[in-house]
């Protein structure tokens, strides 16, 4: 299993970015997708999930009113579109998949995680 992510940067506070995650060696529609962050001397945070079909999304309180997660199955992708961004979500962020196809908040579940995407939003 193979995931890359995309789209990191350097932005200012205010701006929007799109990330993607391309999938590959899956059956990428039998997966649920999660994204999570990790900011410099923090724990790998939970952000975002959606199901297989992408009948269901999941994402988490702190950013529920800025990010939202998506999948296309037909390019094996999901994307984290994250609006009003702050510099406090500086840090790079994973994609990451569940052998089990299922999700979770904890990280410590997962089996497949990309290398990640630096975001970096300035004042």
């Amino acid at each position: 299993v193979l995931l890359v992510e995309s789209g990191g940067g350097l932005v200012q506070a205010g701006d929007s970015l799109r990330l993607s995650c391309a999938a590959s060696g899956l059956i990428f529609s039998s997966y649920a997708m999660t994204w999570f962050r990790q900011a410099p001397g923090k724990e790998r945070e939970f952000l975002a999930a959606i199901t297989g079909s992408g009948g269901y999304t999941y994402v988490d309180d702190p950013v529920k009113s800025r990010f939202t997660i998506s999948r296309d199955n037909a390019e094996n992708t999901v994307a984290l579109q994250m609006n009003n961004l702050e510099p406090e979500d500086t840090a790079v962020y994973y994609c990451a998949a569940m052998s089990s196809g299922s999700w979770s908040t904890s990280q410590k579940l997962y089996d497949y995680w990309g290398r990640g995407t630096q975001v970096t939003v300035s004042r």
